[in-house]
Parts: C-alpha cells; sequence; structure tokens
C-alpha cells in the first residue's frame, strides 16, 4: 500500500462507524453523480477509494451489515476490471450510476446518520 492510501486509512479510520458509513455512502452517491459529469479517471478513482474505505470498515461492524458492503466491494472491483467498457457504453455506465446511488442511500441508512441528525 503505498503512503498516500495509508496516510488515508489513518485519517478514514479515527472517525466513528456511522461517520465512516456516512463518507462510504457519499462516496457512492459521488459515483452516481460524477457519472455524467466527471472524466473517466475522476469516477475510477472514487471507485477505487470506495473499495478501501469498505475494507477499512467491514471488519469492524456487524455481520450482515459487514457481508452487504462486502458484496458492493465485490461488484465495485468488477467495474474496476470492465471500467473501459462501462465507461463507453451510456446504458452500463447509467446502471453503474443507479445502483451506487440504491447502495449510497443503504450505507446511510446502516449509519444511522440521519437518525442521529433528527434527534
Amino acid at each position: 500500500m503505498n503512503q498516500n492510501l495509508n496516510e488515508k486509512q489513518v485519517r478514514f479510520q479515527r472517525d466513528d462507524i456511522p461517520t465512516r458509513l456516512g463518507n462510504l455512502a457519499s462516496n457512492l452517491a459521488r459515483i452516481k453523480s460524477f457519472s455524467n459529469i466527471a472524466h473517466k479517471e475522476a469516477v475510477s478513482s472514487v471507485v477505487y477509494e470506495t473499495k478501501w474505505f469498505i475494507e477499512w470498515t467491514a471488519a469492524e461492524i456487524e455481520p450482515e451489515q459487514a457481508e452487504e458492503l462486502v458484496n458492493i466491494q465485490v461488484q465495485l472491483a468488477q467495474w474496476e476490471l470492465d471500467w473501459d467498457k462501462i465507461w463507453s457504453d451510456n446504458n452500463a455506465r447509467t446502471q453503474v450510476a443507479e445502483l451506487a446511488l440504491l447502495w449510497s442511500g443503504r450505507v446511510l441508512d446502516m449509519s444511522g446518520l440521519l437518525w442521529r441528525s433528527l434527534r
């Protein structure tokens, strides 16, 4: 792991689990929002970072939630392998964006941050 990623991990893991999940949800939402306006490399870097956020969080949460995150991580890795093909196909890119948005909502719910802010 390179130095930049090590530093990012230290900063990321300083936060509590709800905040980490909120950051993960934000990244997934960025995949959706960037899919139509950003460069392929920008979206790809968010996918890459999101996989690491999951890696650094899944071991510290409930098994059912961890399983869901790992399933998302596996799909993100598959997208990385197929990224050139996905990016050049508007339908595939739209499917990726919509799935990322769906996951973002689920991870945000998992975080409990919305409920905390309502109190």
